[in-house]
């Protein structure tokens, strides 16, 4: 197995509208991060993913971009980036930045020309079609953000395709000047000096030429046999790595939507050209009620299941992205953990435990490392994101489902709590800002926060730093194989990692109840590298208290 940097580092990605604010108009912004970069190299970071930061009028909080060189004015300017940029490389840290390519802002000049006329050279950069009929669109196909994936302009009489908001049109891949221009664009950043590409939604560039009423999925047609995955995805990323990835000492990873294991290795695999590793999201979406929407925990077998089958299908074939949450999933303590005051600590180390002892390269989302939670929405008003708020109108006003049970659904899943502000310290607003914020600041700042936890060894903060070290200090936890123990338990998530003669224990409890476990025989005596208790592992009979998680290297 060849060994990379970008293997063996820890990225952690920054939301920069609610990271730190340096000017006081309530969102965060590019010298906020230049500002907390020690804080993150405290931690022990290796690189740097940012959501965009692009020119965009924000339908999508910046994933609708309208120029792909320009700084979005409520972030900065473009010498603000290049000072970010330095002194992030000033302090071993690198970056990479979001790259979104399936679609274009509509205000994007591209799309600005493209609806003018049929003859504009640049129609053929979008997807235009003739509807059914006057008022029918050319298929039943629902996008991702609600409602139709067609939207007429009157200009032309014509739809345009938009796989999300309406506000953001799709890119015509198959047009090579589409390709050739995002490819310039790439390698201007690459020249600027960043690190690397996260690849937004890039599995959906490819579309194949017919477009079929899709099956009919809870209340629109399905686009995915058409739009994901489609006829020339691999040929085009190929080609994407032939002018622009493989000229540089950068990573890739593609949020890829709906892969599978064998789809994963040709996206991602050691010798296909095309990227480094790829985010599945199998273990964040196979749990919705009503579309993604839900407000239950899916089984721990389940997710077990989803997990070792990435760990080992991929081994020594393509690499795999951890993650437990993003910009786009709700906490991960709220999900996966619990965030009771008396168990939110010990179950969110017990998470960082279970993720970061897996082969492939962890991510962290800012505030994970201090076991930051969702928030408590009470009404419509405290949202903001586009997806929340087009999903309560269509289940609940359309009288779908009622308020009542959609309510705890939304609660649960919205992308909103992943964006409330990043907790520094116990001053207004959390640190994040010193005027109103964009989006309100989780009323638990107070006893969650970067200022307390960094003071105290014990915190999540320092057993994410810990985890960290342990993964410099030990190959094995970089590339070693995987085996799942203990399959059929709903409790205990527990597994190995062998690296020639070296072997580790995971052991995780997943529930807020002691659970019996024995230790193998062959790690008896084996030392502890990390813990979120304390006891001694001599005795392989032991009885595991709520969350606990150890692990054993012998």
């Amino acid at each position: 197995m060849q060994k990379t940097w970008w293997k063996e580092a820890v990225i952690y990605q920054i939301y920069p509208r609610s990271f730190m604010d340096s000017n006081a108009d309530g969102i965060g912004d590019l010298k906020g991060i230049t500002s907390r970069l020690d804080y993150l190299k405290y931690l022990g970071i290796d690189v740097i993913w940012l959501s965009p930061v692009y020119k965009s009028p924000n339908d999508d909080n910046g994933y609708d971009i309208s120029d792909y060189q320009e700084i979005m004015d409520e972030f900065g300017t473009m010498d603000d980036f290049d000072e970010m940029l330095k002194e992030a490389h000033a302090r071993n840290i690198r970056i990479v930045m979001d790259l979104v390519v399936n679609h274009t802002s509509d205000e994007h000049q591209w799309f600005v020309e493209s609806r003018k006329s049929k003859e504009n050279k640049y129609r053929d950069y979008y997807i235009w079609r003739e509807g059914k009929d006057a008022s029918t669109p050319p298929n039943n196909w629902g996008a991702c953000f609600g409602g139709s994936a067609w939207e007429y302009d009157s200009e032309t009489k014509m739809y345009y395709l938009h796989l999300f908001s309406k506000k953001q049109p799709d890119l015509n891949w198959d047009n090579p000047n589409v390709r050739n221009e995002v490819f310039d664009m790439m390698t201007w950043w690459c020249e600027k000096g960043i690190d690397g590409f996260r690849m937004d939604v890039i599995s959906m560039i490819s579309k194949t030429k017919e477009m079929p009423d899709g099956e009919v999925h809870d209340l629109y047609g399905d686009f995915a046999p058409y739009c994901i995955h489609g006829p020339n995805v691999h040929k085009y990323l190929q080609e994407m790595n032939k002018q622009v990835l493989s000229k540089y000492d950068i990573m890739s990873v593609g949020e890829t939507a709906g892969v599978t294991t064998d789809q994963a290795k040709k996206y991602a695999g050691e010798d296909t050209n095309e990227l480094n590793m790829v985010f599945q999201f199998e273990h964040v979406e196979s749990d919705g009620k009503y579309g993604k929407w839900t407000d239950e925990k899916f089984p721990l077998t389940t997710l077990k299941e989803i997990m070792s089958r990435w760990q080992t299908e991929l081994y020594g074939k393509a690499w795999n992205s951890l993650f437990w949450d993003n910009h786009d999933q709700p906490r991960a303590v709220s999900r996966f953990g619990n965030d009771s005051p008396q168990y939110r600590e010990t179950s969110a180390k017990m998470l960082a435990t279970c993720l970061h002892m897996m082969q492939g390269t962890p991510y962290i989302y800012q505030g994970e490392e201090l076991g930051m939670t969702n928030y408590p929405f009470q009404n419509m008003k405290e949202f903001r994101d586009i997806e929340s708020f087009n999903a309560y109108n269509e289940w609940c006003k359309s009288g779908h489902l009622s308020h009542e049970t959609f309510w705890p659904c939304l609660t649960f899943k919205s992308r909103d709590n992943a964006r409330t502000p990043m907790q520094w310290d116990t001053s207004k607003h959390a640190g994040f800002t010193a005027a109103t914020p964009w989006i309100a600041v989780n009323p638990n700042y107070t006893q969650i926060n970067a200022k307390a936890q960094t003071a105290d060894q014990n915190s999540v903060f320092h057993y994410y730093k810990k985890l960290i070290t342990l993964r410099k200090q030990h190959p094995i936890i970089v590339y070693g194989s995987y085996e799942l123990l203990l399959k059929e338990s709903e409790q205990i998530f527990a597994y190995t990692r062998t690296l020639e003669q070296e072997k580790l224990l995971v052991v995780c409890n997943f529930t807020d109840t002691a659970v019996s476990f024995q230790i193998p025989e062959e790690f008896k005596n084996a030392k502890c590298l990390i813990a979120n208790t304390e006891r001694s592992y001599q005795d392989t009979d032991i009885q595991l208290k709520p969350y606990e998680a150890f692990v054993l290297l012998k």
